[in-house]
């Protein structure tokens, strides 16, 4: 009776909750989510598939084909299936985001590949399997729970590894509250598992059967149903985080683009100040122009702008009075008196005075022979 109920029980909760992980899993990959940080998701509903899957196996063979619970072959089949729960998660136990240093058991999967460590894990336990298989299966002596031993030892390594991972887990989400829940499933695991390595012919002489059958029983129903429900609490803060650092990410990159907008408005305020100051000084060049077109130069002043012009990018003013018969102080005169009327001071003068003399084309005004 206690068996077809938790059969029953386990069959419907896992398998319906293994559909909703997966489809949650599913629209994440579809979301864009990274990879490595759903995969976990996956494995964790697998795990439970598992669960759910073996106990629907064990529903229709008690049940519908009137099987012991205690058959070798159907016994064979929970360990086996105990142990693919056992590695679906531990394949999921480094999808458990915390800030601290993972387990060894998480370190150990990181070492390898999904595929790789499923090959190895079946290929060590495969071995064992076969050797037990072999052993107790024609040989009534050997007890169901010799053939457990295959498993004990894996689940309660899961187990510790699963507590270790949902407690950091919980602590780096603020939700210390969590350990209370978190411990109860490694305590109801190790019940579980202490339920098929006790021979029952022992614990009968010292607990009544019945009591020991439902012990079993709302054992194995508790902790399955407990796991679903710390990793549904894991899975929502995980989804809770995850939005609220893209939110978090969304608000540092507005605020970078804001910061560069600033920026580039100031490096534009500075551009437009630059152009401005061009524009301006454009202008005042453009009234010297205006005012110097409108001066009126003597016919000696426009022979020493020729004479500039010509000789002015490689003599001195001393070579080029020589050039013109005439004294340095009086060209030195003429020089002066022409760049107060076009307003040229400063050092750049000399080089003033031959760029307006070739572009008013002065040279025409001297004596020279090459004054066309």
């Amino acid at each position: 009776m206690f068996n077809t109920i938790e059969y029953t029980v386990t069959a419907i909760v896992c398998l319906i909750s293994a559909v909703v992980i997966q489809r949650i899993f599913s629209k994440e990959k579809l979301r864009g989510a990274d990879v490595k940080a759903i995969q976990g998701i996956m494995w964790f509903g697998l795990a439970i598939f598992v669960w759910g899957l073996g106990a629907l196996v064990n529903l229709i063979m008690v049940v519908a084909l009137q099987w012991s619970p205690t058959n070798k072959v159907l016994i064979y089949f929970g360990v086996l299936i105990s142990l693919a729960n056992s590695l679906c998660i531990m394949l999921s136990l480094p999808s458990i985001e915390h800030p601290k240093k993972p387990g060894i058991i998480v370190r150990l999967v990181e070492r390898f590949s999904a595929r790789e460590f499923v090959s190895l894990f079946c290929g060590v336990l495969g071995m064992i399997t076969f050797v037990f298989i072999a052993a107790s299966y024609g040989n009534p002596e050997i007890s169901n729970n010799f053939i457990w031993l295959i498993d004990i030892p894996i689940s309660i390594l899961v187990a510790i590894s699963l507590l270790y991972e949902l407690n950091k887990a919980f602590v780096g989400r603020q939700m210390k509250f969590m350990y209370l829940p978190t411990f109860a499933l490694f305590v109801l695991i190790v019940i579980a598992v202490s339920h098929r390595m006790i021979p029952q012919d022992r614990v009968l002489q010292f607990i009544d059967q019945e009591f020991w059958r439902t012990l079993g029983s709302i054992t194995a129903i508790s902790f399955k149903f407990l796991f679903i429900l710390l990793f549904s609490i894991l899975l929502y803060s995980w989804k809770f985080l995850s939005e609220k650092e893209q939110q978090q990410s969304l608000t540092q990159n507005l605020e970078v683009q804001k910061a560069k907008l600033v920026r580039d408005n100031e490096q534009l305020k500075l551009a437009n100040e630059s152009h401005l100051d061009t524009i301006k000084r454009l202008k005042n060049d453009l009234k010297t122009i205006k005012a110097t077109s409108k001066i009126e130069l003597s016919e000696r002043q426009k022979e020493v702008l020729g004479y500039l012009a010509h000789f002015g990018n490689h003599k001195s003013y001393t070579e080029i009075a020589q050039e013109m018969h005439i004294s340095t102080d009086g060209l030195q005169t003429h020089i002066h008196q022409i760049k107060k009327m076009l307003n040229i001071s400063g050092a750049g003068g000399k080089e003033q005075l031959i760029a307006f003399a070739k572009a008013n084309s002065f040279l025409k005004y001297t004596s020279l022979k090459d004054n066309t």
